[in-house]
């Protein structure tokens, strides 16, 4: 019975290391960061999120100017441009949020008129075990939850595996 519990254990501590590793934090906006897109460009985010796969336990990076902010909104408040209720706020020039749950999270900049300019951003987020979306016209590369795992992990296993099986 104990080397069924310490079995358990060890398989959920290998599982816990193997999706930490496997987490990937995405830069919002490249070299630019989390700005005012110019006129010409309002659905720059959007575009950028719209090329990456995403997955429970990513993270995205925001770097932005300290009179900025960022805030995950409601889909409502998302499409009216509504910054008065966020479901979380920062604005501290260097934010990250780590996508916790499948769905789509949207993000918008709580300055006035920023969100109306195409400050704004959509992300969905799919849950491990998920399979993933139909193929586009300009595939995204692989997400590294695809890799093996990683080496931590195995060893884990490897030097518990003695322990489990001989029953020291």
């Amino acid at each position: 019975m104990a080397n069924l519990v310490s079995l358990g254990l060890l398989l959920a501590l290998a599982g816990a290391l193997c999706r930490q590793a496997d987490a990937t934090a995405f830069e919002v906006g490249s070299d630019d960061g989390w700005v005012v897109p110019p006129a010409s460009d309002g659905g720059r985010y959007n575009q950028w999120a719209s090329k990456n796969r995403f997955l429970v336990d990513d993270i995205v990076h925001f770097k932005y100017n300290k009179e900025d902010s960022v805030m995950v909104v409601t889909e409502d408040d998302y499409n009216n441009c509504r910054a008065t209720h966020p479901i979380f706020f920062s604005n501290n020039g260097d934010t990250e949020v780590e996508l916790d749950r499948p769905g789509v999270f949207h993000f918008i900049s709580g300055v006035t008129g920023h969100c109306e300019r195409g400050q704004k951003m959509a992300i969905k987020v799919i849950g491990q075990g998920t399979p993933p979306p139909a193929p586009s016209a300009t595939p995204s590369p692989p997400h590294p939850s695809g890799a093996a795992p990683s080496a931590g992990a195995i060893a884990v296993v490897a030097m518990a595996l003695p322990v489990i099986v001989l029953g020291f």
